[in-house]
């Protein structure tokens, strides 16, 4: 690769999230699914890759060639890398961390380095965050009679602690977690008064995206926090949001995310209160 090509996939995803509007539709349709599945990216054929995006393997190179990359195989190979930095173990994770810290003063360097991931995550956030956005997304929720509440995974602490405000400030919501199998039952008493808040960060839990497309089918507005214009729950979402955390030696930051969630949460109080 040229020294000027992203060599990790962080980078290269915010390059392709930067050319988005400008990219022509084949393009744009292969640089979604990529974002969208880049585990078949990496481990796929371009024949296989091709047909499961539906584009020709030509538009693979054309791609790829858009990207700066001389051919398909060398931005393959971005993606590769990523996957083997995703299934590193935690406890390679906290070798990693015991390797970067010295020895006398590990505990606080490994605070140090989760403040600062939590700082970075806040400032990216504070100075992306559209005020239209946040104002209809507060409207659209503040009007709901019930408010369905969408996470899985690491997500999932999110939507938790929405739950348990939303209930001390007497708004009515419903965390889809049924113990008993019942979520589609619940899912199908939501209607077009009610709105769903969906959270789901790449890898998307299939879970969420799958129960938000049903919710928006049904007319239920949806908003989204996720990570991408590419993510499908951006798909779904009459308003979404993008928030980029970042992490400590792979253990990923909530810092923003819980601080749009807590703003969601009051505001609407506030709103309905009005």
């Amino acid at each position: 690769m040229e020294p000027d090509l992203p060599r990790d996939y962080e980078t290269l995803r915010a390059k392709i999230l930067d050319q988005r509007q400008s990219l022509p539709k084949r393009i744009a349709q292969v640089a979604a699914y990529s974002l969208d599945n880049p585990d078949e990216i990496a481990f796929g054929t371009a024949a296989s890759i091709a047909a499961s995006a539906g584009v020709q393997p030509s538009t693979l190179i054309r791609f790829s060639q858009h990207l700066g990359f001389d051919g398909f195989t060398s931005l393959q190979s971005v993606f590769r890398e990523r996957l083997r930095e995703r299934t590193t173990s935690y406890e390679d994770r906290l070798t990693t961390l015991r390797g970067s810290a010295p020895e006398g003063g590990r505990n606080r360097a490994i605070f140090d380095g989760f403040v600062a991931a939590a700082s970075n995550s806040l400032d990216q956030i504070s100075r992306s965050i559209d005020d239209g956005v946040l104002e209809r997304a507060v409207t659209i929720l503040a009007r709901a009679e019930t408010i369905y509440l969408l996470a899985r995974r690491r997500s999932y602490p999110i939507a938790s602690y929405m739950a348990y405000a939303f209930g001390k400030l007497k708004i009515r919501s419903q965390l889809i977690e049924s113990a008993a199998g019942l979520d589609p039952e619940i899912i199908s008493f939501a209607g077009p008064k009610d709105a769903v808040l969906a959270v789901s960060f790449s890898p998307y839990a299939s879970a969420t995206v799958d129960q938000a497309r049903l919710l928006f089918e049904q007319g239920v507005p949806v908003v989204a926090i996720t990570d991408s214009a590419f993510s499908p729950l951006a798909q779904s979402a009459a308003e979404w949001f993008e928030v980029a955390e970042s992490d400590c030696a792979g253990f990923r930051s909530m810092s923003a995310t819980m601080a749009l969630a807590m703003t969601l949460t009051v505001a609407v109080a506030e709103k309905r209160r009005d």
